[in-house]
């Protein structure tokens, strides 16, 4: 499994499997590896932070903001700063640049990832580009975000027992799934970019 929410071992738990009870395994982890996928799509980010640098590049139009102290270039989240190189150029050419700040200030120390990098200069031209080299995603995974995984997963799962999306109990009769769990939905929320969900 790759940089699932949550372990196989705790959905078992969850749903009354045997820990030593393989028989399910495969269908355990295609529902846990779907429901993590699919936070990353409501939510707009990814919770799991890269093994190694990785570069990506901006453009400045509709990603910088004028603030009192400097402009504020908006990235995507950045979890870990040791290996943070930023640059100003294009092409084959590019330069090294100092002189900015990571926003929000303690996010790193708080558990949450820098969303923005801030410069008193200003970033360039219009058509100037950013190159950010850094470990992207969440610095550590939130608690909320593998609750959320784990009951989407555990509903996943129970779906194959679910045609048409109706279950039915003795003593509560027919019903239709509802469309959204109301509880998976209530975690996530917080960490839903503007223009996703």
């Amino acid at each position: 499994m790759a940089h699932e929410y949550g372990s196989r071992a705790a959905l078992k738990q969850r749903l009354g499997i045997e820990a030593d009870d393989t028989t399910a395994d495969a269908l355990l982890d295609s529902a846990l590896g779907a429901s993590s996928r699919g936070i990353d799509n409501a939510t707009g980010r990814r919770f799991w932070l890269d093994e190694t640098a990785v570069p990506r590049v901006y453009r400045l139009a509709g990603r910088v903001v004028c603030e009192a102290d400097g402009d504020l270039l908006l990235v995507d989240d950045i979890g870990n700063v040791d290996d943070l190189v930023v640059e100003l150029g294009g092409g084959s050419s590019w330069t090294v640049i100092t002189g900015y700040e990571t926003q929000p200030d303690n996010a790193l120390a708080d558990g949450a990832p820098i969303t923005a990098l801030l410069r008193s200069g200003g970033w360039g031209t219009y058509n100037t580009r950013v190159r950010v080299t850094t470990r992207w995603g969440f610095p550590t995974e939130p608690n909320d975000i593998t609750e959320a995984s784990l009951i989407q997963a555990s509903r996943l799962y129970k779906r194959k027992d679910s045609p048409e999306g109706i279950i039915g109990s003795a003593e509560w009769g027919v019903r239709n799934l509802s469309r959204r769990d109301p509880d998976m939905w209530a975690l996530i929320e917080p960490y839903i970019l503007p223009g996703f969900g």
